[in-house]
């Protein structure tokens, strides 16, 4: 980082203080970040995120007095800038889901390598997002089986349709186009379809539209 740059504020929020001192350990090991809070309870962090206003917020949704959710909530409402990663040792598909629809920006199991925490910081800051494939994965599917009948169905074939579920199970295009028995292409031009009809831009947001609205 030169010193032109200011670091990253970053807010923790954790509910367990061995993992809020994990976290602070891992963050100022990085130069480009600076821990400006570190918050045992929704209410705590909700006050920091008035008063500091961080550019990043590492939360575990399971928080007391209010929980994550609450708090997301509440800061769309007042408009507060903050970016947000989940940080959560379980996953729960509608806590994720309803944390997605809040805003959050990215979700990393506590499991995972300290650095992949880090990675997953400096790109939502960036304006990015981050989902490990196999957990956005497994919440799409729990979506798309119980919300599929809310969708806009008539918008799409069928065979659009069951594209688009293969694409929320997490099949790759060539794993597509083996499985039904078409072109690679031809799947590729479904997809384009599915953009256009939507209004979406690429395979994340269609990914993001299935957790909100079903196939």
């Amino acid at each position: 980082m030169s010193g032109a740059e200011r670091p990253i504020r970053v807010a923790l929020a954790d509910d367990h203080p061995i993992v809020l001192d994990g976290l602070e350990r891992l963050f100022r090991l990085e130069p480009d970040f600076e821990v400006v809070a570190r918050c045992r309870d929704g209410e705590e962090l909700l006050r920091a995120l008035r008063e500091l206003r961080p550019d990043l917020l590492v939360l575990d949704l399971r928080m007391p007095v209010r929980d994550g959710l609450e708090v997301l909530a509440a800061a769309r409402e007042e408009g507060l800038p903050t970016r947000t990663l989940l940080l959560t040792a379980a996953l729960e598909e509608a806590q994720v889901a309803e944390a997605l629809r809040l805003g959050a920006r990215g979700l990393v199991l506590k499991e995972m390598a300290p650095q992949l925490v880090i990675e997953a910081a400096r790109r939502i800051h960036a304006g990015g997002q981050w989902f490990d494939p196999a957990l956005l994965a497994r919440t799409v599917d729990g979506l798309v089986r119980r919300n599929a009948e809310i969708s806009r169905p008539q918008l799409l074939t069928p065979r659009e349709r069951e594209i688009v579920a293969m694409v929320a199970r997490g099949l790759r295009n060539k794993a597509i186009a083996g499985q039904l028995g078409i072109s690679e292409g031809t799947v590729k031009l479904h997809l384009h379809h599915v953009y256009e009809k939507l209004g979406l831009a690429n395979r994340m947001e269609l990914l993001l539209h299935v957790q909100k609205h079903g196939v």
